[in-house]
């Protein structure tokens, strides 16, 4: 049965998570991608995090994230054969998907007017940090500033306290579906009306996109919401996260029936809510037409309901009521072993050298005709560099000098940081 994306070629020349991600998602769907790497390789291979104990020389986990199944190529495109087998690369392709800076890619003949001009069928995809246009549109981009231009960062956290950055890096993946989004537009787009063009998006616009209803209620009200904690700054009454009597974590979001309202403010033991006339309702509940009073009066009484009861003996009533929304707060090694995500394949494994079989997160769109597929294992640097340059008409002596140029650059490159690091540390 094709894949959706069965006969597409990308061409990816991306670092960190942005824009490997965004591929990766063209690669669960079929596409052939070919990850162009410079002779150290995506910065991301090297991204070991906290408490890794892994040896050294192992795949770093930001990298294995966003990799898997791709095909690696290591050139050196400063250089003339370098640079003739990217272009070779690119005479058969469908798209070419980068997030490296505008400004850089020109310099390298690889702006999107210069490739438009010699290869029309391309959909030129490119992700930056703040947008194409503007004065910050060549400003440097991490996660957490693009959290923070958005508005995310100041709208997080306890209102008594600093703001506080999400807990994961939010943010890069989700310009990453807006990328992969403009792209499978872009390849509708050409199929249907047999236009190419170029697909721009950011993590600024990402952040905004995660925010629209915020965004436009202040917008519309000229409401002045700040952080709330555990609670959504937005939403009123009942919808929070609250703390157990053994140190568990629950969010209560919302109680749809008047009968499981009842249960739960028996189970609770939590009686004046049973009556209370501003909780009767489902919109209520969630802060419709209440006052402030009153949304701070019912939070007090649900931490402290909460507080009065293990967890054990919440989930044992909450998976009895169906129209209660809710859900524990689990930590990452609980979300690996989930029985739901296991149940609908989020999670994949993959097989590593020097760390062996470990799980990731897999293809998360199901087509019921067409389905994607998870590809298999990140590549190691440069893995494909022969036998599809080969494939190319390069010949085994030019494989051979393609080789030696990208190691050379790469020992020098090692050797220049470690001198650096050496420096700084007397």
């Amino acid at each position: 049965m094709p894949e959706p994306l069965s006969g597409i070629t990308v061409i990816e020349m991306t670092v960190a998570i942005q824009g490997p991600a965004a591929a990766l998602y063209l690669r669960d769907m079929g596409a052939e991608v070919i990850k162009v790497e410079p002779p150290l390789g995506d910065p991301s291979r090297y991204m070991r995090g906290r408490q890794n104990e892994l040896p050294e020389n192992s795949m770093a986990p930001q990298h294995v994230a966003v990799n898997r199944g791709k095909r690696s190529i290591c050139l050196d495109i400063k250089t003339d054969l370098g640079s003739r087998a990217l272009f070779a690369l690119l005479d058969n392709a469908d798209v070419f998907l980068t997030n490296f800076r505008a400004a850089a890619l020109t310099q390298m003949g690889l702006g999107y007017e210069q490739l438009k001009e010699k290869y029309p069928q391309l959909i030129y995809a490119s992700v930056n940090g703040f947008g194409p246009k503007g004065p910050d549109a060549s400003k440097a981009m991490f996660d957490g500033a693009a959290c923070a231009r958005g508005g995310l960062t100041y709208h997080t956290g306890n209102p008594d306290r600093e703001p506080a950055m999400p807990g994961a890096i939010i943010i890069d993946t989700a310009g990453a579906m807006q990328l992969a989004l403009g792209v499978m537009t872009a390849i509708c787009a050409r199929e249907r009306h047999g236009v190419s063009q170029q697909v721009q998006t950011s993590a600024l616009g990402a952040t905004l996109w995660l925010q629209q209803w915020e965004l436009t209620h202040v917008a519309m009200t000229n409401a002045e919401l700040t952080r709330d904690g555990n609670h959504h700054s937005n939403i009123g009454g009942i919808y929070g996260v609250y703390e157990t009597k053994d140190g568990d974590w629950i969010t209560f979001a919302q109680v749809m029936t008047q009968e499981a309202w009842d249960a739960m403010c028996i189970f609770a033991e939590t009686w004046e809510l049973a009556i209370h006339p501003s909780f009767q309702t489902p919109g209520q509940r969630l802060g419709d037409g209440i006052s402030e009073e009153a949304t701070l009066e019912v939070r007090e009484i649900l931490k402290t309901a909460f507080a009065s009861k293990t967890t054990d003996e919440w989930l044992k009533f909450l998976y009895s009521e169906p129209e209660i929304v809710w859900e524990k707060a689990r930590s990452w090694q609980e979300v690996l072993v989930d029985e739901q995500n296991i149940a609908n394949d989020y999670l994949t494994t993959v097989n590593l050298p020097n760390v062996g079989k470990t799980k990731t997160v897999g293809n998360l769109v199901a087509l019921s005709e067409t389905p994607g597929s998870v590809k298999g294992n990140p590549p190691e640097l440069g893995e494909a560099n022969n036998p599809l340059l080969a494939e190319l008409g390069f010949n085994p002596s030019e494989l051979a000098e393609i080789e030696m140029t990208a190691t050379q650059q790469r020992e020098e490159t090692i050797a220049e940081l470690k001198a650096i690091a050496d420096a700084a540390a007397q």
